[in-house]
């Protein structure tokens, strides 16, 4: 059943490919913000996914997150959303990612529920 509270931490080790420097993000071997975010996005996807009707999904319709500290290559990064309001087919989450104790960046992001099938046939 969806309900506030549902939460999901997705966790992501810190390689080139997420690196500021590989997404264009930045010019530095450091986690890039969209990296971070996306990792956000997709601990909030999965916080729900198992208590959606049959043929339906999420999609993100908005986020926002600060980025406080940096993570090296090697890092472990650990991003929690949390449900914290549904309103019909629109889910409110918070959202934070850590690197061990420390606080990388919090927000929050907003996702709709959406059928696959007409979703797609849309395009």
């Amino acid at each position: 059943m969806l309900k506030e509270g549902l939460q999901h931490t997705s966790q992501l080790t810190v390689n080139e490919a997420v690196t500021a420097i590989a997404m264009g993000s930045g010019d530095m071997p450091v986690l890039a913000t969209p990296a971070m975010m996306a990792l956000m996005e997709n601990a909030a996807m999965l916080a729900v996914a198992d208590h959606l009707p049959e043929g339906c999904t999420t999609v993100g319709g908005h986020i926002t997150s600060s980025h406080l500290k940096p993570s090296k290559l090697g890092d472990t990064v650990m991003a929690t959303a949390t449900v914290t309001h549904i309103d019909g087919k629109k889910i409110e989450f918070k959202t934070a990612a850590h690197c061990g104790e420390t606080l990388l960046g919090e927000g929050t992001h907003l996702r709709f529920i959406v059928d696959k099938e007409k979703f797609m046939s849309r395009l």
